[in-house]
């Protein structure tokens, strides 16, 4: 049996790969008695680690996000992909010290082999250019808009014409949605001054405190914030985003998480832990695959032709996986 303080490790790695477990699954992977689990459980709780109970037949635990963030557990190949998200997903973003303290404190902690196998993984990260826009959004900033948007309050802040210029400008908007779209984020708003839809660069936003009051929300033209987002920057022969196949989805990702990868589709902010994602490709298999490479969980939103991708694609995946456990591939 393994020691205390190694089974707590083995516990908690366990409960961070899924959201629910039995207490007898626990037992079994740990070879331990549901006693022993139980008592486990309790010590990691009085570490800091907020451990609930899962209520049903079979009971459970479950991790949930606290207060503050514990110590985590990385097994190899995660600490490599850390590595490679800090260095390249936030270069030239308002988080790239962040990332790079990040790192720093992560590689600090690695044991010689890891810390060797990421020195030797070179990577320069170069920005994506943004037609000679090199100004970001700050984080508070950001933090501010999404507070409106859910809270469907009145917005006042100061905007900056342009590149370089001083933050003036005042406006009062009843914000509806904040999405990214070509690596770039954007406040969709109904301006009331105007009075008519518009569509503002976050990053020449200086919000103004209070917050106005709340307000009822308008119907967005078009139907969708897809559509409205693609409108306003058709190309120079009319088109938007002219691919055949578009589909929508929910992902379990922050929006900041999707948008450096999602090319041209428009990201939705949804919450802190959710994102929508308008994405297009030439096939529907083609999307769903690229849809695919978030790896976390999806929602499928629409059209059906994305589900049934889905599915082929599950069972394609499902037969090569088991083609290669017993050795029934193609051979040469």
């Amino acid at each position: 049996m393994q020691k205390t303080s190694s089974r707590l490790l083995s516990l908690l790695s366990l409960l961070q790969t899924r959201r629910d477990w039995s207490g007898e699954d626990l037992a079994g992977r740990l070879d331990i008695t549901s006693r022993t689990v139980r008592r486990d459980i309790d010590r990691l709780r009085g570490l800091g680690y907020p451990i609930t109970t899962v209520k049903g037949p079979a009971g459970g635990y479950r991790l949930e996000a606290g207060t503050h963030m514990p110590p985590l557990l990385f097994d190899d190949d995660q600490v490599v992909a850390l590595t490679v998200a800090l260095r390249t997903a936030a270069a030239g973003t308002a988080v790239a010290e962040d990332a790079s303290r990040a790192l720093a404190t992560l590689r600090q902690v690695m044991p010689p082999r890891l810390r060797h196998r990421i020195d030797l993984l070179r990577v320069t990260a170069v920005p994506p250019p943004a037609a000679g826009d090199t100004l970001q959004v700050e984080a508070h900033v950001l933090m501010e808009l999404s507070r409106a948007v859910h809270a469907r309050e009145e917005l006042r802040f100061d905007y900056a014409p342009g590149r370089g210029a001083p933050a003036g400008n005042p406006r009062r908007v009843q914000p509806h949605h904040l999405v990214t779209w070509r690596q770039r984020w954007y406040l969709v708003a109904w301006d009331l001054h105007r009075e008519d839809w518009r569509t503002f660069r976050a990053e020449r936003i200086r919000p103004r405190i209070p917050a106005g009051p709340r307000f009822a929300p308008r119907e967005l033209p078009g139907g969708n914030i897809s559509t409205f987002i693609t409108s306003r920057f058709r190309g120079n022969d009319g088109t938007t985003t002219g691919w055949p196949c578009q589909g929508e989805v929910i992902l379990h990702l922050p929006a900041a998480d999707v948008a450096p990868f999602a090319q041209d589709g428009v990201v939705e902010e949804l919450g802190p832990h959710h994102c929508r994602l308008v994405l297009g490709s030439w096939s529907w298999t083609g999307l769903a695959t690229a849809i695919g490479r978030f790896d976390t969980a999806i929602d499928v939103i629409g059209p059906p032709q994305l589900a049934t991708a889905f599915g082929d694609l599950a069972t394609r995946c499902t037969h090569a996986a088991r083609a290669t456990r017993s050795g029934t591939g193609p051979t040469r």
